[in-house]
């Protein structure tokens, strides 16, 4: 397995990088293997951005002697896949299909999908969606773009968020499987599970329909977003996660989600996760 980190563990990651070389350096100094971006509205990625400074982000970041451990974007929250109105979903499905060409310009082979939600935990004024209206939409959403995803050899991966949605892995495991595609598998986020489960239950269930996978800690008493914290700081059973993702023949990236940057000497964020997740995957 090999250490990645994400874009948004970043001073401005959130908002939009605008140039990813300086951050894939100070992610090589720390030891990380690759650097995962986004897409956002702003910064060196956006929906907007053309093959040409799309390919100049890729060459950024790999001049730095650093991989691209995958493409991800948080516009999927406002755009919802399972949103009611459908001008939003088709908005939606317009920013995974940016995903994918963007993952196939920068040769990458799996992008983060958040496939939607019943409702939206920091967003009060979302809208609250049946859930079986949820489920058939975001069904419909992930088919529509299952071809493009084949042609580009990308594939689709849905995380597992706080969206009310997709609750249980084993219930992960029957809406992947629904799709009978390759191109369809799982972004599997370690620390979202801590709530109401375990992660290394959901890795065995899940299987080889793990594409990529996200780590943070968490704190179960606190119970909410705030319980977030730095790996190694909370509750997560890291040896039980290192040896279920062994023994289901994981060997891809698995990326550090941390978020937010702290707020001052941000660049030691980085270099404290950088060490932990070498002593997790030592484990």
């Amino acid at each position: 397995m090999k250490a990645g980190i994400s874009g948004w563990s970043f001073p401005g990651g959130l908002s939009g990088i605008k140039d990813f070389g300086p951050v894939a350096k100070q992610a090589k100094a720390a030891g990380f293997n690759g650097l995962e971006v986004a897409i956002s509205l702003e910064g060196a990625l956006t929906p907007q951005s053309n093959e040409k400074q799309i390919a100049a982000v890729g060459a950024s970041i790999r001049n730095e002697g650093i991989e691209i451990a995958g493409v991800a974007t948080g516009l999927l929250w406002d755009l919802s896949l399972t949103h009611p109105d459908a001008k939003i979903r088709e908005q939606g499905k317009d920013v995974v299909r940016r995903e994918i060409a963007t993952a196939k310009i920068l040769g990458v082979d799996a992008i983060l999908v958040v496939p939607g939600s019943v409702d939206v935990f920091f967003n009060p004024a979302a809208p609250v969606v049946d859930y079986r209206d949820a489920w058939q939409r975001a069904r419909d959403a992930i088919a529509a773009v299952i071809p493009e995803a084949q042609l580009a050899g990308v594939r689709i991966g849905l995380e597992n968020v706080w969206n009310r949605f997709l609750l249980s892995p084993m219930e992960m495991v029957q809406f992947i499987d629904s799709f009978n595609s390759p191109a369809v598998g799982a972004y599997f986020d370690v620390g979202n599970t801590m709530l109401m489960g375990y992660p290394d239950q959901w890795i065995r269930a899940l299987g080889q329909r793990i594409c990529r996978v996200h780590v943070k800690d968490f704190r179960r008493a606190v119970g909410t977003a705030s319980g977030f914290v730095d790996l190694l700081s909370g509750d997560v059973d890291w040896p039980a996660v290192t040896t279920a993702l062994r023994e289901v023949g994981y060997d891809g990236f698995v990326t550090a989600e941390m978020i937010p940057a702290y707020t001052h000497y941000p660049e030691v964020l980085i270099d404290n996760t950088a060490r932990a997740l070498r002593a997790i995957l030592r484990g």
